[in-house]
C-alpha cells in the first residue's frame, strides 16, 4: 500500500504541476496578447487618419478592423502593425470607405493622373504603366523607368479615394547606360520631327517610349494613323536598336485585341 501510495503521490503533483503551468500559460499568452494590443494601438493607430481603426490581438496575431478613406492607409496599418515585436501574422479585415465610383470612371480618373505623373522630372516619356479598374481593385501593368516612378504610380492610385485594393504588376526597367542613350536619341528623334513635334507640347507626352536591353516599344495616343506609323518609323531610323514593337493607339479608334 504505501509503495502503491508512494507512487501515486508522485503522479499526482505531476498531474497538477502540469496543470498549474497551462493556467500560468494561458494568464502569460493573455498578457503577451493584451501588450500587443495596446503597443499596435499606440505606435500604429495613434494617427489622426487611422482613428477608425480597431486591433484585436489572439495568440500573436492581429486583427485590424475598423474603415479608412483610402487603400494607402490600410495599407499603411498593415504594413506598420507586421514591424511591431511579436506579432506573429496580421489578419487585415479594415474596409476602405469613401467614394464609390463606377470602374470606368475611376479608371479614367487614375488613367490621366498616372500620365501627369512624375512630370518635371524627366522621366514621363518613359514610363508606360497601364491601369485596370475591376469592382474598385486597380491593377497597374506596364513598365516604370525607375523604382521611384513605379512607387510614385502606387502611391497615386492608393491615395486615390474610390480605390479599394492595389495590385501591382508594373516591372521596372534594368539599369542600362546604353538603353539611357537610346531613350534620349528616340525622345530627339519621334518628337523633334516636325509633324509630330505638337506632342511635345503637353506635359504628359502622349508618345511613351518604353526601351528594355534595345528592345523599344511606343504606347499612347496620337490624333491619326499617319501620326502613328511615322512615329514607328522615327523610332526604326535610331541606331542600336534591335526592335521596335509600335503598340500606339489612335484616338477615337477602338483598340484592336
Amino acid at each position: 500500500m504505501k509503495r502503491a501510495h508512494g507512487r501515486f503521490v508522485p503522479v499526482l503533483a505531476l498531474v497538477l504541476g502540469a496543470s498549474v503551468s497551462a493556467s500560468q500559460y494561458a494568464v502569460a499568452a493573455a498578457q503577451d496578447d493584451s501588450n500587443l494590443q495596446a503597443e499596435v494601438m499606440n505606435k500604429v493607430l495613434n494617427k489622426p487618419n487611422l482613428k477608425g481603426v480597431q486591433a484585436a490581438a489572439h495568440d500573436g496575431v492581429i486583427t485590424l478592423t475598423g474603415s479608412v478613406n483610402v487603400f494607402d492607409l490600410k495599407a499603411e496599418a498593415d504594413k506598420r502593425t507586421h514591424k511591431i515585436k511579436g506579432v506573429r501574422g496580421v489578419s487585415d479585415e479594415i474596409r476602405v470607405a469613401g467614394l464609390d465610383l463606377s470602374d470606368p470612371v475611376l479608371q479614367a480618373k487614375l488613367a490621366k493622373a498616372i500620365s501627369y505623373d512624375r512630370v518635371g522630372y524627366g522621366t514621363t516619356p518613359f514610363n508606360a504603366i497601364s491601369v485596370q479598374v475591376q469592382d474598385g481593385t486597380v491593377t497597374l501593368a506596364g513598365d516604370a523607368y525607375g523604382p521611384v516612378d513605379a512607387a510614385s504610380a502606387v502611391a497615386l492610385v492608393g491615395n486615390t479615394p474610390g480605390v479599394k485594393d492595389v495590385i501591382n504588376e508594373v516591372r521596372v526597367d534594368p539599369l542600362s547606360p546604353m538603353d539611357d542613350r537610346s531613350r534620349m536619341m528616340l525622345f530627339r528623334t519621334i518628337y523633334g520631327f516636325p509633324t509630330l513635334s505638337k506632342y511635345a507640347m503637353d506635359p504628359a507626352k502622349p508618345i511613351r517610349i518604353s526601351v528594355q536591353n534595345g528592345n523599344v516599344t511606343l504606347y499612347g495616343v496620337v490624333d491619326s494613323p499617319m501620326d502613328k506609323n511615322v512615329a514607328g518609323i522615327r523610332a526604326n531610323s535610331v541606331p542600336g536598336i534591335f526592335k521596335v514593337t509600335n503598340d500606339l493607339t489612335v484616338a477615337g479608334k477602338p483598340e484592336k485585341n
